[in-house]
């Protein structure tokens, strides 16, 4: 049992002290401080800095890919019934329900957040090429469903809004703890993570759905 425990230890550390502080500004120095393991168990069970961020991003993301395409299996065979196409409310609904899904098994919400902000903000070519490669069918598939759900919309004007709208869930679901004590304490409200994801569905729906500009 002490290697697996090892490896878990080491990613979990990483994990913490990446969403913190970021890729660069983390070294595998501090990590295995932190984790009171050794460089060599890093270097033996890794490799590499880079192979840890991967490894860090796969704990996340496999689940996530495995989740998202069964959910996305069972929305097209629902509609092929009808031979409707999906409703764009039903896409961004189901892929939230995937996102709170698989880090909650952990409790880790907002590192998971935070490191989707860090893959896009502070991302070197290693780990987009890592994403795309390993993940990027789930993610073009969503992406094909939602340019059938908003035809209207011109190829790069759905691509920045799509962004703007990730932005925006990163931003709210990493500072989760700081926005419900602002609420509570300025409006004397109390809200669950999933009220406030009923919050945000139709501020990115209506995202999606607004005038081109200048329209």
């Amino acid at each position: 049992m002490a290697q697996p425990d090892t490896v878990t230890r080491i990613l979990d550390t990483a994990e913490v002290l990446f969403a913190e502080r970021g890729f660069a500004e983390t070294s595998l120095r501090n990590i295995t401080s932190k984790a009171k393991v050794n460089l060599a168990a890093v270097n033996y069970h890794f490799g590499s800095k880079k192979s840890l961020i991967q490894a860090v991003f796969a704990r996340y993301l496999e689940p996530f890919s495995e989740r998202f395409h069964r959910a996305l299996d069972e929305l097209e065979a629902r509609h092929a019934r009808d031979g409707s196409e999906i409703p764009l409310e039903e896409l961004l609904e189901t892929m939230a329900r995937t996102v709170l899904e698989v880090p909650a098994e952990r409790d880790s919400l907002k590192v998971f957040m935070r490191l989707l902000g860090l893959a896009y903000s502070q991302a070197q070519g290693h780990l987009r090429g890592y994403i795309q490669s390993e993940y990027g069918d789930v993610f073009s598939r969503f992406t094909e469903l939602v340019r059938r759900a908003t035809p209207e919309l011109p190829d790069a004007e759905r691509f920045w809004r799509l962004h703007f709208i990730l932005g925006s869930v990163i931003f709210t679901l990493s500072g989760l703890d700081a926005l419900r004590d602002i609420a509570e304490h300025d409006y004397g409200e109390r809200v669950s993570v999933h009220e406030l994801i009923g919050r945000l569905r139709p501020v990115v729906v209506s995202a999606m759905q607004a005038p081109m500009p200048g329209a």
